[in-house]
């Protein structure tokens, strides 16, 4: 199978990857295996490095202008052509990147002291919204990866006044379902809650899966939600700053345009980049989305044949893998044990909520050896 993936995202230099400067390669030393934050290891597609050679070459390095690159009109397009989701260009707005596009959001349409629903173990920066504004915390553990609405539905009857969705979910890889997602909006419409869903890293479903964008479930939804979507996880595009809103109603959109200015305005480089990838990039995503196909099954076998004790379910979306290490006994963070004696970087389980304890979120974004090395790595810490 590994000899049909692109060559050019299967072998990756570790001396050359060890020349970049982003968070991934620099925060540890650099004898440390760096498998940790969202961000992959491949080179950037074609499009977008010629788009953001010609700015550097043309000196363009100003405020970005969205509305002339035909940001909109590129993201409509993207999202009929991979998902068949109608997008109208009109409910398409720029953000510097989903979390601030969420606390902004979530500004407008709450006070302290609210509640905010979660779905954990969740992506930590949630966690961080949610404390900035002086909310107050609702987590509703998922049962199995799956979201339970029955849960959910209460919480709002409570009060909560919006829930943070992550779909596809970080760090479980999981997908809501369509009856899932049409519920949880009957939910939030009948308590005038928000739904505010996280679906920066859809374009990378993976073979076998389904991304439902929850826009596209029903009214309910469409009058009740938002979506804040991304090239920045499937192009590897995150230091580019540059997030789009989606809004299907008029409310919504009514909404989105009390953003402050800061809120609203994209990097210039980033919708450059953003506007390539969404246009020209579907051949270089393909082929991502294969090798990550490969580097989950790879994980799987790996894990079944040097650290069986170890759960894994192969995620359904994106290139995070959420490991249970609890048989190995390495205490609430098995993540320090394995920096230290492995000499890998995952990242710590607690920081997605109370049911990582035990747990830690391994990157498979990169190539499969460098998935093997994670593997071997985490297999000596524990003397295997």
């Amino acid at each position: 199978m590994e000899a049909s993936l692109n060559p050019e995202l299967t072998n990756l230099s570790l001396e050359q990857l060890r020349l970049r400067r982003s968070a991934k390669w620099r925060y540890y030393d650099e004898d440390v295996l760096p498998a940790w934050v969202a961000e992959m290891d491949f080179p950037l597609a074609a499009p977008v490095k010629i788009a953001l050679a010609e700015a550097v070459e043309l000196d363009d390095t100003g405020y970005g202008y969205p509305d002339p690159l035909g940001l909109a009109a590129a993201f409509a397009d993207f999202a009929k052509a991979r998902l068949g989701w109608e997008v109208d260009p009109a409910g398409v707005g720029s953000i510097p990147d989903v979390v601030n596009g969420l606390t902004s959001v979530l500004r407008l349409i709450s006070k302290p002291g609210d509640r905010v629903i979660i779905n954990t173990p969740v992506y930590h920066p949630f966690f961080g919204i949610i404390e900035e504004l002086g909310c107050e915390l609702a987590e509703v553990p998922l049962v199995d990866g799956e979201l339970d609405v029955d849960a959910i539905d209460a919480e709002f009857r409570r009060g909560a006044v919006a829930i943070i969705l992550c779909s596809p979910h970080n760090p479980m890889g999981t997908l809501p379902t369509e009856a899932q997602l049409g519920a949880l909006a009957a939910c939030a419409a009948a308590n005038g809650a928000w739904v505010l869903s996280d679906e920066i890293h859809w374009p990378l479903t993976l073979p076998g899966a389904r991304h439902v964008p929850f826009l596209s479930v029903s009214p309910e939804a469409r009058e009740r939600g938002i979506a804040f979507v991304s090239a920045s996880k499937a192009f590897n595009l995150a230091g580019l700053c540059c997030a789009q809103t989606v809004t299907a109603s008029e409310r919504a959109a009514e909404l989105i345009a009390k953003l402050p200015f800061a809120a609203a305005h994209a990097g210039h480089l980033g919708l450059l980049a953003t506007v390539a990838a969404y246009r020209d990039g579907a051949p270089w995503l393909d082929d991502v989305i294969a090798v990550l196909d490969h580097n989950r099954a790879l994980l799987a076998d790996l894990l079944a044949a040097k650290l069986p004790e170890v759960a894994y379910a192969p995620p359904r979306a994106g290139y995070l893998a959420w490991l249970d290490l609890r048989p190995l006994d390495l205490g609430e963070d098995p993540s320090e044990a394995l920096l230290e004696r492995g000499r890998v970087a995952l990242n710590a389980g607690p920081t997605f909520g109370p049911q990582g304890r035990g747990f830690a979120r391994l990157n498979i974004g990169t190539s499969p050896a460098l998935v093997e090395e994670a593997v071997k790595r985490i297999g000596e810490a524990v003397g295997r």
